[in-house]
């Protein structure tokens, strides 16, 4: 039941069969004879979704196909700053991999310790601190993908700059599966911040124009940023210049000095 049932609840589909390969050959067999005798293959990683895109149809001839026992962290390079991760590793896993490491993989979000790597990618997921580091797709230097043919694609590189052919990496980042389904990444590792500091501020004109500028350029320091409502605001209303607090933004703060500065929040509270 938990393969056939969305995150939330409300989608439920049926399935002919549960597959959970163990490695990235084992992908590409079911794939491939999933080509051949015409079976639907829904790819599933967490299945955290939201939208229902790794539920089944409810009419029972697909083939679930979960990335869950895709679990091995194959490489860590603290120097090169890069992490070789197969599909089903978790986020969580991800990060503290890297932490204990002494670096930073800085994607996060609230179903990190379930959701997976192979589906944060599938979905260019972006989590709380993108305002910084980007998407799911800036954080990926490579990929391995098995097509819906069972061919398999290698493109496991760790190079941060590399022009050789089609850039088949992006077209399979945020593609959902569609494609081809990701069974291992190469991602991104940064330094690990020496220090954090976190700011709640009470905005009263959360549209005004000047502090949105203001706000874009602390962006560049700021890691993270999150309104809060202070009230019920129905969709589309505009924020009156004068009120006592409309919004509150959480914003999060991170450097490599053990000092952090303060005129980016400043800047954003201003």
């Amino acid at each position: 039941q938990p393969f056939v049932t969305d995150y939330r609840g409300l989608y439920v589909g049926q399935a002919a069969a549960v597959v959970l390969p163990t490695s990235t050959e084992q992908v590409s067999q079911v794939m491939a004879w999933c080509h051949a005798h015409g079976v639907v293959v829904v790819p599933q990683g967490g299945n955290t979704g939201l939208s229902g895109g790794a539920t089944p149809a409810v009419e029972g001839r697909s083939l679930v196909l979960s990335t869950a026992r895709l679990q091995r962290i194959r490489a860590l390079d603290p120097v090169g700053q890069t992490i070789t991760v197969e599909a089903g590793v978790t986020l969580q896993q991800v990060q503290d991999a890297a932490r204990d490491a002494g670096r930073l993989f800085p994607l996060s979000l609230a179903a990190q310790g379930t959701c997976t790597i192979g589906g944060n990618l599938a979905t260019n997921a972006g989590g709380v601190q993108v305002l910084r580091y980007g998407t799911a797709r800036e954080l990926c230097l490579g990929l391995e993908v098995v097509t819906a043919e069972g061919e398999l694609w290698n493109g496991l590189r760790t190079l941060r700059k590399d022009n050789t052919g089609y850039d088949l990496r992006d077209l399979f980042i945020g593609s959902e599966g569609t494609l081809g389904v990701i069974t291992a990444a190469v991602l991104k590792l940064f330094p690990l911040p020496a220090a954090q500091a976190v700011a709640f501020v009470a905005v009263a004109a959360l549209l005004r124009q000047r502090q949105q500028v203001r706000v874009r350029h602390a962006a560049q320091r700021l890691a993270a940023g999150q309104v809060v409502m202070a009230r019920p605001q129905p969709y589309g209303t505009a924020f009156t210049h004068g009120a006592a607090a409309d919004a509150f933004h959480l914003v999060l703060d991170d450097g490599w000095q053990r000092e952090l500065d303060a005129r980016p929040l400043q800047a954003a509270r201003s």
